[in-house]
Formats: structure tokens, C-alpha cells, sequence
């Protein structure tokens, strides 16, 4: 004898061995995590799930509709403007060479010490001056003995933060 149910996510009749009755497994369709009900005593009942609440659903619909048409308003207020790349290749030529390497030897350091948000912080600050940048990275990248503060990362990992950045800005 199997205990048989349907699957809560993809809606799968599933039958399951008795041994397997209070314990956990996969849904063969879908791979979600489900629990095997423990079977009733009499045979040939099948767990009946409850009926589906068609305003809720439709709530939820709207909801996930308004939720996508904020974010989109959202994302679109982020995005440059036309006129803003005159700006950038102005503020690429405001700062200076050392400026933008103590930057990048900054982002550098906080990326190997795991200051995530920080890091992001001067990478924004870094993208405007991409042409600069990418020379200083690979200055940095070839430089033989490393820049002071950052000899004591590893030269692969050092490598990876690199390139990372360097994707990042172009």
C-alpha cells in the first residue's frame, strides 16, 4: 500500500511508500521540498486540498503587477540621461590621476577585507573616469612588488578583484 497526495506547488498526484509517512522529500515534477502526510486509516483516501480562493489570487496578480510597475518607474528614474555623459567625461577629466588611484588601491583593500558596501561606494565614484582607471588597473596589475597596501593579498586574488572592477567600469 502508498500514501498518495498532490504536490502543494505543481499540483502532481504523488504516491509514496508507506516508510516514507511523516518525512520529508522531493516532488518528482517540480523538486520542491514536501512532507508525506501520514495516511489515514482508511484505504484509498486521498488528501483533498482545499479550494482555491480565486480573489486571492487575483490579489495577488494585481499586486505582483503593481510591484513590477514600481520597480520599472523605479529603474527608469535611475537610468542616465542623455545629457549626463558630457558630465562624465567632464568629471573624468576633473580628477586627478592620484586621487583616482587611491581610489581604486581603496576599493581594492575594502573588496579584499570584505567591506562589500564601501567598496561599492568608491567603485561609483571610480566609473566616471574609466580611460583613467583602466590604466591605472593595469599598471596596478603588472606592477611587480604590489602597491604597499595591498601586498598582502594574494596576487591571484588581487588579480580577481581586478578584473572584477575592471568589468565593472567599463
Amino acid at each position: 500500500m502508498s500514501i498518495v497526495f498532490t504536490c502543494e506547488f505543481c499540483g502532481k498526484k504523488i504516491e509514496a511508500p508507506d516508510n516514507a509517512a511523516g518525512k520529508w522529500g522531493k516532488c518528482p515534477r517540480c523538486h520542491n521540498k514536501l512532507f508525506v502526510p501520514v495516511q489515514n486509516t482508511s484505504e484509498d483516501d486521498e488528501l483533498k486540498l482545499a479550494p482555491i480562493d480565486e480573489s486571492e489570487i487575483e490579489k495577488q496578480k494585481r499586486l505582483r503587477a503593481e510591484a513590477f510597475n514600481l520597480t520599472k518607474n523605479i529603474l527608469s528614474d535611475r537610468e542616465p540621461s542623455a545629457g549626463t555623459d558630457e558630465s562624465a567625461a567632464e568629471s573624468e577629466a576633473d580628477i586627478s590621476e592620484e586621487k583616482l588611484t587611491i581610489n581604486i588601491i581603496s576599493y581594492l583593500r575594502l573588496m579584499a577585507d570584505g567591506e562589500l558596501d564601501e567598496a561599492d561606494r568608491l567603485a561609483k565614484s571610480i566609473a566616471p573616469a574609466k580611460a583613467k582607471a583602466s590604466k591605472i588597473l593595469d599598471r596596478i596589475a603588472t606592477s611587480e612588488p604590489p602597491e604597499p597596501e595591498l601586498a598582502d593579498i594574494p596576487q591571484q586574488v588581487l588579480g580577481r578583484l581586478i578584473k572584477t572592477l575592471r568589468a565593472r567600469i567599463m
